[in-house]
This record gives C-alpha cells, sequence and structure tokens, in this order.
C-alpha cells in the first residue's frame, strides 16, 4: 500500500482537491494496489474557495511526514485566504521535506507557486495559472522557475499545472508514477474519463 498526503490550505479550490480524492479512490476499489489517500491541513476546520466546510482528517502536527508516498496539493483563490496558509512556512517545510526525499510531488494550478516559494523549482520547468498580464507566471519566475504556457508540465520529481480542468490529469500522472501506466489506462475505462487529445498537452493558455 501506497500513502499519499494531500495538503490543504484555507481556500482550497473543491473541484481540485477532488481529482485526487476520486482517482486515488478509485485506485484503492479496483486498481492494482491500495492508495491511501490522507487529507491533511494547518487547521482543523477549512472553508474552501466556494464556502464548503470541511474538517481534514488530520493535522500537520499530528502526522509523520515519513509515513507518506508522494505529496498532493490542490490550488485556491488569493480572495478566500489561500495564501495565507499555503506560502506559509510550515506549509512550506512540507514541501520542502517531500522533495529533499525524492518523493513526486502533484500541483494543481497556483500551487505550483508554493512550490516556487519553498525554494525546489529553481531552474526546474513548470507552469502555474496565467492570464493576460502574467501575475502568477511572474511570480513564478521569481523563484527561479523556467514557466512552460501547457496545461501539464513535469520535471523530476514535480508535476505542476495551470487550472482546475488539469486536475484529474494530475491525479492520474501522480497513479502513474506510484504504479504504472497500465493501472492508470484502466482506471481511465472503468471511470469513463478519456485520454486527452496530444493537442491539449500543448494548448498554452494565452
Amino acid at each position: 500500500m501506497k500513502r499519499v498526503l494531500m495538503l490543504l490550505a484555507n481556500g482550497v479550490e473543491p473541484l481540485e482537491m477532488a481529482a485526487f480524492t476520486d482517482v486515488l479512490g478509485w485506485a484503492t476499489l479496483i486498481g492494482k494496489e491500495e492508495i491511501q489517500l490522507i487529507d491533511v491541513g494547518l487547521r482543523s476546520q477549512i472553508k474552501t474557495t466556494f464556502g464548503l466546510q470541511l474538517t481534514p482528517n488530520r493535522r500537520l502536527e499530528d502526522i509523520n511526514l515519513d509515513d507518506y508516498d508522494a505529496l498532493a496539493i490542490p490550488g485556491g483563490f488569493e480572495p478566500s485566504g489561500f495564501y495565507d496558509d499555503a506560502l506559509s512556512e510550515p506549509f512550506l517545510n512540507v514541501i520542502r521535506y517531500f522533495a529533499e526525499q525524492n518523493k513526486v510531488i502533484g500541483s494543481v494550478c497556483v500551487s505550483s507557486i508554493c512550490l516556487g516559494e519553498a525554494g525546489v523549482l529553481e531552474g526546474k520547468y513548470a507552469t502555474t495559472y496565467h492570464q493576460q498580464g502574467g501575475k502568477r507566471k511572474q511570480q513564478l519566475e521569481r523563484t527561479g522557475a523556467i514557466f512552460v504556457d501547457k496545461p501539464i508540465v513535469s520535471d523530476g520529481l514535480f508535476i505542476t499545472s495551470t487550472g482546475p480542468g488539469t486536475a484529474i490529469e494530475v491525479a492520474f500522472q501522480l497513479l502513474e508514477r506510484l504504479t504504472d501506466t497500465e493501472n492508470v489506462e484502466e482506471l481511465r475505462l472503468k471511470m469513463r474519463i478519456p485520454q486527452p487529445q496530444k493537442e491539449w498537452y500543448q494548448t498554452p493558455q494565452v
């Protein structure tokens, strides 16, 4: 059995969180290997981007990071307070630890900013949510990352992406790293989620 820590900040986006929950949940039910997903927060109650209240399975202070094989980080919205948690030192220290231990990290949308601020993307190819004006792109580049305007960018341990619509593909890539391609293909079939066309992976945001 493998264990994935899903690190939740206040203001997290529900769809991005749900992608990891469903893909890894299905993997446990019908896949080759059980993948236990544990959602962990810095606080006992989390209010999501759109007001849904959540109680994380664990608080960060109560877990041992050595128990986990991979890290999943959904993104969120600044007006909902996402960066208050997501750019805090306890949150960033989790990212640093997984990187130091050479464990895969899957991030969605603006959570790649957290990877950058943790100092693990310097010289790495990465992406983030990007609109005209490039606020988040510039923020990511200031951390030393090399911005690539594609839906999903993988470089070494790190999987980064551009928005909620990419979340399920990030979850599948994380699962593939933990198991294999055959397992992912079987799950896609059972979940009725088609493989995106090759062109999709090359489509810029701007």
